[in-house]
């Protein structure tokens, strides 16, 4: 019955995506391939999303959602400036919003999933109704009134859950009032409570799965996996380029405390004695980084580390190419996209052995596993494959055929579909029942 759904009736799905900009994180790039797949399986696909805009593949519709969060105004002041009148931030639930998103994560999930369950609603006026609603990460109130009020088949995509970056906010956290910002900042209960009232959570792996249910108190019957995939068609070997000596390389988030660039900082201070190596740090801005600069300086590392901002997709191709090792430290990861990229592209990677890692990462033949936190580890795994170039080269030979063989996007939205039509038979089901037939 699943696979009749895949191949002869076409769905209507309602995408929610509170902010959906590929630069936003790994729930961007999610949103961007799964709806592309899914319109290439023949599926009518509508993305609600906020600022920072999501780029979308032709045939995805697009519905853009005007809000008055601080990262919204901050991302599209000339929307602000010229398409509304000043006088609406003073209204009550839009000044809400406005001060509220600065302080409270939980606050945006909560106002964008009320303003997008408005907006679902106006929509299905012009476009007819849809046969389910996939949310990305929000898991706001307005996100369960789509299935209590609206009657709609919900699933969500919980890409890793909040509480463990809470914990680790909080185990950081050094003083009382950083305490209480951090216990303000993530959006308590709510998740929960939301993720537990709909139809289905999906996962990107068995220990995300595992995760989740553990700190979200959600049962884990009630979570499937939808393992992620590359874009082979971008990232993938390039004959023409050449790895460069002794360049280790650091994609990602350098700001979230669980992608652990700190121990990575520390693993390069015990090198720089004995080894040549050049660290780039794929990220932001160097003035825009509060935690990578201060560290290099305390370890007097400067002449060691090259930040590298805002890349083309082409140019982090060529970077993943041209380093000699991939660094991922992560304390924690629900897939970990930049492994993934950089083993794609026949780097050899260093990762750790939390989170998703060790599911798509065999330990010495396609990458090195290393504990988490453990700058010495981090360190002696460095210098092993510095010293080795040959081996790092068939290390990346193995990881590229690897994740080319078994992690595919199209995988995912046919493995997507299946799950859709589980939830939708339980739907028709329990319709029937109501019904008495």
């Amino acid at each position: 019955m699943n696979r009749e759904l895949q191949t002869v009736n076409s769905l209507k799905i309602a995408f929610i995506m509170y902010q959906g900009n590929m630069y936003s994180g790994g729930q961007g790039v999610y949103l961007h391939y799964i709806t592309r797949e899914l319109v290439k399986l023949g599926h009518d696909v509508h993305v609600i999303s906020g600022r920072p805009y999501p780029q979308l593949a032709d045939g995805v519709v697009h519905h853009k959602l005007h809000t008055y969060t601080l990262w919204a105004f901050l991302d599209g002041r000339d929307e602000h400036a010229y398409d509304a009148a000043p006088q609406a931030f003073l209204h009550p639930w839009n000044f809400y919003e406005f001060a509220s998103t600065r302080v409270s994560l939980g606050s945006l999930f909560f106002s964008f999933s009320v303003r997008a369950y408005q907006k679902l609603a106006q929509i299905e006026r012009e476009y007819g109704p849809f046969d389910l609603v996939h949310d990305n990460q929000t898991l706001g109130y307005g996100i369960l009134a789509m299935k209590k009020l609206m009657g709609k088949p919900v699933v969500a995509s919980l890409h890793h859950p909040l509480a463990i970056d809470k914990a680790n906010n909080l185990r950081e956290a050094k003083t009382l009032a950083r305490r209480i910002s951090r216990e303000i900042w993530f959006p308590g209960r709510m998740q929960s409570i939301v993720a537990n009232g709909i139809d289905m959570i999906f996962t990107g792996s068995r220990n995300s799965a595992q995760s989740v249910s553990a700190s979200m108190d959600i049962p884990l019957e009630h979570i499937r996996q939808t393992p992620y995939g590359v874009d082979h068609e971008i990232m993938h070997p390039l004959p023409d380029a050449a790895r460069v000596p002794g360049t280790i390389l650091f994609v990602g988030d350098s700001e979230d405390r669980n992608k652990g660039a700190k121990f990575l900082i520390e693993a390069c201070a015990r090198l720089q004695h004995d080894t040549d190596f050049r660290l780039l740090f794929k990220d932001k801005k160097e003035k825009d980084m509060t935690v990578v600069p201060p560290l290099v300086w305390k370890h007097g590392l400067q002449r060691f580390v090259e930040y590298i901002p805002r890349l083309s997709t082409d140019e982090l191709v060529r970077l993943y190419n041209s380093a000699q090792i991939v660094v991922s430290p992560s304390l924690y990861e629900g897939f970990g996209l930049p492994a993934a990229e950089a083993m794609a592209c026949g780097a050899a990677v260093i990762a750790t052995t939390a989170g998703a890692f060790p599911e798509f990462i065999e330990d010495g033949r396609t990458g090195i596993l290393v504990p988490p936190g453990d700058p010495d580890a981090l360190a002696a795994a460095i210098r092993t494959l510095l010293a080795d170039p040959d081996r790092c080269v068939r290390m990346g030979a193995a990881a590229s055929e690897h994740i080319r063989t078994n992690f595919t996007w199209e995988r995912t939205a046919k493995i997507t579909l299946d799950l859709y039509g589980e939830v939708l038979a339980k739907q028709r089901h329990a319709s029937a029942s109501v019904r008495g037939v």
